[in-house]
């Protein structure tokens, strides 16, 4: 087997074995908790840019399916794990994770010491590096370019470029848009298995293109710095004005926030993983999420005569959903679309289908 290696922007270096694709790649190196869900970690399109690392030990035991993929491919700049299964055992096994990273050119390092590595990005934060195989050895230009990497244009580049629609399951009761910065597909199958038909538009499209012509609007997960997009941002304050019900997930809640003037910034070593307490302050109920972001919203800059915090991180305090005061607008930082991982807050998509149709005058 060939060496791998991965050297991170403060000079540390990491060796273990080569797995997937042979090469060399750039990202921001970060970390996941989930003790499974690997597939939907590698074709999420939040993870644009990034080389994750797994910190269960063991990666691959179930393959990869043709069924579970949450985007049309894979996002990740690198992947990293402590030891992959190379013969796995599943009835829906289709093809290895180590033919999968070969098939989508990602560069994958296994045989180092996850939990040292974890550790040093919890202390210290996450930090941009360099995965590479044996042979393909970084130059000081690209150590350079490493260490300025930014991950820039993000939803740019993960965004659908035309409208995509999807059937409802069984009748069409209501007409959702479903903004695409990144969208995961549970996201849809949620919606269209309570009777929507879904949507999916560009990230940029305008407002005057939605309103009135759809029931509802989703504001979809995505990559990258929420104040980059700034069109965006200028686009949500409009659709706002509409009164239209709208649901923003993750990005989708960071975007809305910025819409209505409040802040967003960076995290440490932000949220990825299937385990992350939250509490919903108007109920005192506290829910297990799943999470992948690396930006918060700022509370403190949260206007209290347009939007109330409605959900906190019960591990750091940081905001974890809005709701919006006279409107039926509300967000969440967690993913309740999320599979696998707890499916405690799903009951968002019907809150969601709750406020059309009280939008519609069907309920009261």
């Amino acid at each position: 087997m060939k060496k791998a290696y991965l050297l991170l922007a403060d000079g540390t270096l990491f060796e273990g074995t080569a797995v997937g694709y042979e090469g060399q790649s750039i990202g921001e190196v970060v970390f996941n908790t989930g003790m499974a869900g690997y597939q939907e970690v590698l074709t999420d399109p939040s993870y644009y840019g990034q080389v994750v690392t797994m910190t269960y030990p063991l990666v691959g035991n179930y393959g990869i399916n043709f069924d579970d993929y949450e985007s049309r491919k894979s996002w990740v700049s690198g992947f990293i794990m402590r030891e992959m299964c190379e013969y796995p055992s599943n009835w829906r096994c289709k093809v290895t994770l180590d033919e999968y990273l070969k098939a989508q050119k990602v560069v994958g390092l296994a045989g180092i010491d996850t939990r040292r590595l974890t550790r040093k990005l919890r202390g210290e934060g996450v930090m941009n590096g360099v995965i590479y195989t044996e042979g393909f050895e970084p130059d000081e230009q690209t150590i350079e370019e490493m260490k300025a990497y930014v991950v820039k244009d993000a939803v740019k580049t993960v965004t659908c470029a035309e409208n995509i629609v999807y059937p409802a399951e069984g009748e069409t009761k209501y007409r959702i848009a479903l903004f695409d910065y990144g969208v995961k597909y549970n996201i849809e199958r949620e919606l269209c298995k309570r009777g929507c038909e879904v949507t999916v538009v560009p990230a940029y499209t305008k407002p005057e293109d939605v309103v009135g012509k759809y029931d509802g609007v989703m504001l979809s997960n995505g990559p990258g710095d929420p104040a980059e997009n700034v069109e965006i941002v200028a686009n949500l304050k409009e659709l706002l004005k509409s009164d239209m019900p709208i649901f923003g997930i993750c990005l989708g809640h960071q975007l809305l926030a910025l819409a209505i003037d409040a802040q967003t910034t960076k995290l440490k070593y932000g949220h990825r993983g299937v385990n992350h307490p939250v509490k919903d302050i108007d109920e005192d109920r506290t829910y297990i999420t799943s999470q992948n972001h690396g930006y918060a919203v700022v509370g403190e800059s949260v206007d209290p005569k347009i939007a109330r915090v409605r959900y906190v991180n019960l591990n750091d305090g940081t905001v974890e959903g809005l709701e919006h005061i006279g409107r039926p607008v509300f967000t969440v930082q967690y993913h309740p679309e999320v599979c696998p991982g707890p499916m405690d807050t799903s009951y968002l998509f019907d809150k969601f289908i709750e406020n059309i149709e009280k939008s519609k005058g069907g309920a009261q």
